[in-house]
């Protein structure tokens, strides 16, 4: 009962908000990091967890489709209404990125920004980022991360309970980078740096990319 309450009540105000609140941070950097990131992005892509739509304008005119994912009703809401303005063509389905409803191999870019920071399993959704790729097809991910600086880490893991709530599910102090790793795909490039203007606890940044498992050998 009270899960349901919470959702109700603070998921909405998170969903209406989320924009204004990231927004001194996107100036100050994350938007041009999201764009870079982005730009490795070819073919069929898809983006689990969009949120409201925020990297919506971000990815290349070149690429060929994008599909947006997004679980929560009320990001949805807010992503929906985003593709609806949007001068291109972008589908949008509502599907938590445990259980992708897309045929193996669809894909030839999946994208995660600041996504396994919130999904209830992480690594189900990198198995399921892995299938849904195509032989050779990369995931390109930017996520918040526990500190490498004990100090801050162990702020991280008390403060987790009370941003948990405030951030509608948010955990700062995931090893975010040790499950990318250890999941189907190869991580091939990872960048660490800082979200700026952001609290310490969430401050910590990873960006990079991972490859999908290469093409069977031919046999003649």
């Amino acid at each position: 009962m009270l899960r349901r309450l919470y959702q109700a009540t603070w998921g909405r105000i998170a969903a209406w908000g989320y924009d204004w609140f990231m927004s001194a941070t996107e100036k100050a950097g994350l938007t041009s990091r999201r764009r870079e990131l982005l730009a490795d992005a070819e073919g069929r892509c898809l983006e689990i967890g969009a949120g409201t739509g925020i990297n919506l304008d971000l990815w290349p005119e070149s690429v060929e489709s994008v599909v947006l994912t997004e679980p929560d009703p009320h990001m949805f809401g807010q992503l929906r209404k985003r593709v609806g303005r949007a001068p291109r063509s972008v589908r949008a389905v509502q599907a938590p990125g445990e259980q992708l409803p897309f045929d193996d191999e669809s894909f030839d870019t999946v994208a995660l920004t600041l996504v396994l920071c919130t999904a209830p399993n992480p690594a189900a959704v990198l198995r399921e980022a892995s299938r849904v790729l195509a032989p050779g097809g990369r995931l390109l991910f930017l996520e918040h991360v526990r500190s490498g600086d004990p100090g801050v880490a162990r702020w991280q893991d008390r403060l987790h309970g009370f941003w948990f709530a405030l951030g509608y599910g948010c955990n700062c102090n995931r090893n975010t980078l040790a499950t990318i790793e250890a999941s189907p795909l190869r991580v091939e490039r990872v960048d660490h740096g800082e979200m700026p203007k952001a609290p310490p606890i969430v401050r910590p940044l990873i960006w990079g990319v991972a490859r999908a498992g290469a093409p069977p050998t031919t046999r003649a």
